[in-house]
C-alpha cells in the first residue's frame, strides 16, 4: 500500500464522493451564548489589564511590557511564520491524494480558515474540524477516506506530542534533563501518554473491513446486528486512520518533517517570549511545560480563552519559574500563536468558499456537454475520482 493514499475500500465516488449541495460550515450563535462569551472575554481582559497589574509580584514585571526587547519579540514572529509554514506541509502531505485539486494555496486556505474557526470553538477546535471535512469532501474525496485521512493527521501530529511528554517527563524525573521534577508535571504526563499511545496502537489492529465482516454474521436478531455495524463503524475509520499514519511514518516524507517542526517552532515562539523579557527555563522544562500547559485546551471554555494560558503559566510556576515572568512570556506567546493568526485566518475563510464555488462550476462544466444542451456526460470528473481507485 503506497504511503500516499489512504487504506479505504473502493467506493462509487458518484456516490459517496460528491458533496455539491453541502454548504460552508458557518457559526451559528445564539444570542444568549454570544452574550456569555462576549462576557467571558470581556471579564477576563479586564483581570488582565486592570486588577492583575496591581497584583504584588506581578506589577513590576506588568510595568516592564514596554521594554520586551523587539528583537526578540520579531524572532518569535518569524518562529510563528514557520510554524504555519510546518502545518501547512504536513496537511499537504497528508490530507491531500494523487491527482486532488488540493494546491499548496488551497491547504493554506483550508488550515487558516479552519484555525479561525476553531478560535470560535472550544473543547480541541470542532469549528476547524468541521471546516477541513468540508472542504475535503468538496474536493471530490469520499467520506471515509476523509474521516480516515484526518485521523492520520491528529494521529501523526499528537504522536509526537504524546513522545514529548512521555521521554520529556521521564527524563526530567530521572535526572536526564536539568530542570526541576515535580512528580504531577513529569511521571503523570508520562503515564498518561504512555496510555494514551498504547491505546492508538491497539486500536490500529481492528479490521477497517469491520462492518463487512459483521454483515456475514446470521443473528437472531438482525436490528441488533444493524446497530453493532453502526457501532464499528467508527473503530474501523479510526483503526484505519492509524494504518496509514503508521504507513506515512514508516516512510517519511516532508509532512513527516512537518510534525516535528511544527510543535518546534511553537516552542521556541514561547522561548523567545521568555528571552524577550529576561531569560527563559531550561529547555526540558520549557519543552514539558508546554505540552502540559497545552492540555487546557481541553477545557470547555468560550472561545477557547484561558484554558491553555492559565494551564501554560500554572505549570511554568509549578516548576519554579516566577509568576511574573511566566504570565508575561506565555500571553505573548499566545497574542502571537493563537490571536494573530485569526485575522489572515478570517480573510482565508472567505477566500476558501469562493475557491469551492469555483470547483463546483468546474465540475458542473465537465460533467455537462455544451452539444447536447446540457445533458450529463457518462464520464464520471477526474476531481471525483480523487482517492477512490
Amino acid at each position: 500500500m503506497s504511503a500516499d493514499r489512504a487504506p479505504v475500500a473502493p467506493v462509487n465516488p458518484g456516490a459517496e464522493g460528491r458533496d455539491d449541495d453541502e454548504e460552508m460550515p458557518r457559526i451559528q450563535i445564539s444570542r444568549r451564548s454570544a452574550l456569555v462569551t462576549l462576557l467571558f472575554i470581556a471579564s477576563v481582559l479586564a483581570f488582565l489589564i486592570v486588577v492583575l497589574p496591581e497584583l504584588g509580584g506581578v506589577k513590576d514585571t506588568w510595568n516592564r511590557l514596554d521594554e520586551a526587547d523587539p528583537w526578540w519579540i520579531g524572532l518569535a514572529l518569524g518562529f510563528q511564520i514557520l510554524s504555519m509554514a510546518s502545518y501547512i506541509l504536513i496537511f499537504q502531505g497528508v490530507h491531500v491524494p494523487p491527482g486532488s485539486p488540493i494546491t499548496y494555496r488551497e491547504s493554506y486556505l483550508i488550515t487558516m480558515a479552519g484555525l479561525a474557526a476553531t478560535r470560535l470553538f472550544a473543547a480541541g477546535g470542532a469549528g476547524g474540524v468541521a471546516l477541513t471535512a468540508w472542504a475535503l469532501r468538496r474536493s471530490g474525496m469520499p467520506r471515509r477516506e476523509v474521516a480516515e485521512r484526518m485521523i492520520a493527521f491528529l494521529v501523526l501530529l499528537y504522536g509526537v506530542y504524546m513522545a514529548a511528554m512521555l521521554l520529556g517527563g521521564l527524563g526530567l524525573f530521572v535526572g536526564l534533563f536539568s530542570g526541576s521534577d515535580p512528580f504531577a508535571l513529569t511521571v503523570v504526563p508520562a503515564i498518561f501518554a504512555a496510555v494514551a499511545i498504547a491505546i492508538f496502537l491497539a486500536v490500529a489492529f481492528v479490521p477497517d473491513d469491520l462492518e463487512r465482516r459483521l454483515g456475514r454474521m446470521h443473528p437472531k436478531h438482525p436490528r441488533l446486528l444493524q446497530l453493532v455495524q453502526r457501532l464499528a463503524a467508527g473503530p474501523a475509520s479510526l483503526s484505519g486512520g492509524i494504518r496509514f499514519a503508521m504507513t506515512k511514518a514508516r516512510h517519511p516524507d516532508a509532512a513527516m518533517i512537518g510534525t516535528v517542526t511544527w510543535w518546534a517552532f511553537n516552542i521556541l515562539v514561547l522561548w523567545a517570549a521568555f528571552r524577550a523579557f529576561g531569560h527563559s527555563p531550561p529547555a526540558a522544562v520549557l519543552v514539558v511545560g508546554f505540552f502540559v500547559g497545552m492540555l487546557g485546551n481541553l477545557l470547555p471554555l468560550p472561545g477557547g480563552v484561558g484554558g491553555v494560558d492559565a494551564g501554560m503559566v500554572g505549570t511554568f510556576v509549578a516548576f519554579g519559574v516566577p509568576y511574573g515572568l511566566a504570565l508575561i512570556a506565555v500571553l505573548t506567546y499566545r497574542l502571537l500563536a493563537f490571536w494573530l493568526p485569526t485575522i489572515p485566518g478570517a480573510i482565508a475563510y472567505f477566500q476558501l468558499r469562493r475557491t469551492v464555488q469555483g470547483w463546483h462550476r468546474e465540475d458542473r462544466s465537465l460533467r455537462t456537454s455544451p452539444a447536447d444542451g446540457g445533458t450529463i456526460q457518462s464520464e464520471v470528473s477526474p476531481r471525483t475520482q480523487v482517492g477512490s481507485e
